[in-house]
């Protein structure tokens, strides 16, 4: 049996390293196991439900979903912990939710008393219990209550909401993690975290039990994740990373590439790919080249990229992997990883959430 080999794959392709990808999934792991709180891999990152099992085998306590789509694939995949760390807002969704909810084990953030009032409603049509969290601003200023009172208030009309299982707070401190500096990175971290702690202390003075308390990201997962109080850890992109995360933290691999092909070589120091803006992003900067030293991507196109070459002569025909600058936003641009160890595949994997934003 003829086994593939990573340069027959087709182009433009997404590609992980498994050998890269199993020790990023081991290391953050073995952190955890130290550690008192638990890790909830965020899979808006990789959007793929064999991933997601591989960091539950490892140890994680559940998943994190940005949108009702992905946590419906992934409850489709066997997976039952489930938290949506976004608002479900709408008749549509609510009522999708509360059918969600008699399948898996599903919690969403909420941060008003009128979506708490439809989510109640929605559970009690689809005879469902929906658990909740209370999303706390922790500074990123786009969703969460605004004060440990709004918490308290609103987590008080939860417990008396029927269908409703309050389970506790969560806050993303977004605006930290990528922070190249590490003690600034963790100094705005430690902010966040106490806005988030001290809502959780005022709630438990009025007698409301505060069972999760949910953050951090995989730029802060060694912050947040030994701060005091904290249970769980939302870090996601880690397990495959990107060229711009690895500018801000080392502690892991980028398993992520994109093989693409030299399809043209118009003068000495130019070299056109055959992969541009609808194969990978650039909202973190340029893509950066792997194996071409003294050359980088100068700018992309729909359908290409064009590559400014110093010290190399690459041919036409020519295969050359490219690592994203953003893995979240590449990967939803694509249908399928190709999973390689060494220069084998190993696996065809579909990215199931693909385009799942609803």
């Amino acid at each position: 049996m003829h086994t593939l080999s990573k340069y027959e794959i087709d182009t433009p392709a997404l590609v992980i390293d498994l050998d890269k990808m199993d020790r990023n999934i081991r290391k953050m792991a073995d952190f955890f196991e130290k550690h008192s709180s638990n890790l909830r891999p965020h899979t808006k990152t990789h959007k793929c439900p064999i991933l997601a099992h591989k960091q539950l085998q490892a140890g994680a306590r559940g998943i994190t979903c940005a949108k009702l789509g992905e946590a419906e694939v992934m409850a489709l995949a066997g997976i039952r912990d489930i938290l949506i760390a976004n608002q479900i807002v709408g008749a549509q969704k609510t009522a999708r939710l509360a059918n969600l909810a008699r399948h898996c084990d599903v919690m969403v953030a909420v941060e008003s008393t009128d979506n708490v009032a439809e989510l109640s409603s929605a559970a009690g049509s689809a005879g469902s219990t929906i658990r909740v969290l209370i999303e706390v601003d922790v500074g990123m200023h786009r969703c969460g209550v605004k004060s440990a009172e709004e918490a308290l208030s609103l987590a008080q009309i939860i417990l008396s909401s029927p269908g409703l299982e309050f389970e506790g707070i969560m806050g993303y401190e977004g605006h930290a993690v990528m922070i190249p500096d590490f003690e600034d990175r963790q100094r705005a971290c430690i902010d966040s975290m106490q806005v988030l702690i001290s809502t959780k202390e005022i709630l438990e003075k009025n007698g409301i039990e505060v069972k999760i308390v949910s953050a951090g990201g995989t730029g802060t997962y060694n912050i947040a994740g030994t701060y005091p109080g904290i249970t769980e850890i939302q870090g996601g992109s880690y397990i495959l990373m990107d060229a711009h995360y690895a500018g801000v933290l080392q502690d892991f691999e980028c398993a992520l590439t994109i093989l693409t092909t030299i399809i043209s070589r118009p003068n000495k120091e130019t070299a056109i790919l055959d992969a541009g803006m609808k194969a990978m992003t650039f909202e973190f900067g340029m893509p950066e080249l792997v194996g071409l030293p003294g050359a980088n991507l100068s700018f992309l196109s729909e359908e290409h990229g064009h590559v400014y070459i110093e010290d190399v002569d690459p041919k036409a025909g020519q295969k050359i992997e490219v690592i994203p600058s953003h893995c979240c936003t590449t990967i939803n641009l694509h249908d399928i990883y190709y999973a390689v160890r060494g220069d084998r595949v190993e696996g065809v994997w579909p990215i199931a959430a693909r385009g799942k934003f609803v």
